[in-house]
Parts: structure tokens; sequence; C-alpha cells
């Protein structure tokens, strides 16, 4: 499921670049700002995974010290 979540964070990393070029070209200011906020989203999502993912870490050390 982690890895699943981190594609779809990095794709969604990659649309709102996307969004801010194209938004760049156009001139178009909300749809800069529509890619800024994509790519914010996406990052903190990618950290949320990289906290998830430690904190598993630490659980699966602790079930191992119990057997």
């Amino acid at each position: 499921m982690g890895t699943v979540d981190s594609a779809k964070h990095h794709l969604q990393n990659i649309a709102g670049k996307a969004k801010e070029r194209v938004g760049d070209a156009t001139d178009n200011h909300s749809l800069q700002a529509e890619g800024i906020a994509d790519q914010a989203k996406a990052k903190a999502g990618l950290a949320a995974d990289d906290v998830r993912d430690a904190v598993r870490g630490r659980d699966d050390e602790r079930d191992d010290t119990k057997r």
C-alpha cells in the first residue's frame, strides 16, 4: 500500500509542475497557483509516507525482540 501511495504522490508532484509551467507559459496566475498547491500537497503526502514507513519499521523491530 505504501508504494501505491508514494507513486500517487510522485505523480501528483509531476502534474503540479506541469500545471505551474503551463501557467507560466500562458501567464495564467491561477493555474500557476494550482500547480504550486498540488506540489505542496504531494510533498506533504510523501513526508507522511516516510513517517508511516518509519513507524512501521519500529513496530517490526519491537515485534522481533518479543520473540
